[in-house]
């Protein structure tokens, strides 16, 4: 798994019709400093997330293990919303404080 932002929503009326009822999300990877990288991916979102949250995000064959995605041409999903990161005892995130952040 990986580590991303959502950075927007991807809107698309004409697709496979696997897709039909599939949210799907703009995303930025995160680097171990919790900048984000220059490219974006679209991923299906199965949890419910928002924009500027961080996302645990599955590829490849991982996910389509998601019950209800065997026959969905997805190769990125968004699996779990972060509540916090830690890298050497130092928090590199946390969702509530970016809450904070922005009702400031």
């Amino acid at each position: 798994m990986q580590i991303a932002k959502v950075r927007g929503t991807v809107v698309s009326t004409h697709k496979s019709r696997s897709l039909t009822g599939v949210k799907l999300l703009l995303l930025q990877f995160i680097d171990e400093n919790g900048e984000v990288l220059p490219n974006y991916e679209v991923a299906g979102d199965r949890v419910g997330a928002g924009i500027d949250e961080w996302v645990l995000v599955t590829r490849g064959s991982a996910a389509r293990t998601e019950d209800g995605n065997e026959n969905r041409p997805l190769d990125a999903l968004v699996v779990g919303i972060i509540d916090t990161v830690t890298i050497d005892n130092r928090m590199l995130y946390s969702k509530r404080d970016e809450y904070r952040q922005r009702l400031s």
